[in-house]
């Protein structure tokens, strides 16, 4: 079952906050569906992004375990203004997308991460 994404935001942002990892709600998106990207900031002026994975790309077995959130690696190592760059042209595409953006030296993040290649 899918939920929505303003629940997964929030449970995403405190769960990443109660570890100690600063996580915080860049742009809100549609309660209900916006799609979700995630920068990592490296805390070295690069980050990591993000997006959705489309739901064509994973069945219901990891929609099970995930909330419905599978995401792929859209950005590794970049410049964090690369990322700011892209994430603003997401949002003229979709205005409904949220961007949350955490910061972690060693680039955890804790999203289930589909496999590619």
């Amino acid at each position: 079952m899918r939920v929505t994404s303003d629940f997964w935001v929030s449970a995403y942002v405190r769960r990443r906050n109660d570890a100690g990892r600063f996580t915080a709600v860049v742009r809100r998106g549609a309660a209900a569906a916006g799609a979700v990207f995630v920068k990592v900031s490296r805390l070295d002026g690069t980050a990591d992004l993000y997006g959705p994975l489309p739901q064509a790309f994973f069945g219901p077995e990891e929609t099970a375990t995930s909330g419905g959130r599978v995401f792929e690696k859209l950005a590794t190592g970049v410049p964090e203004a690369e990322i700011d760059g892209r994430l603003a042209g997401e949002r003229r595409f979709d205005p409904d997308c949220w961007v949350i953006e955490t910061e972690c030296r060693d680039a955890s993040h804790d999203l289930d991460v589909a496999e590619t290649g």
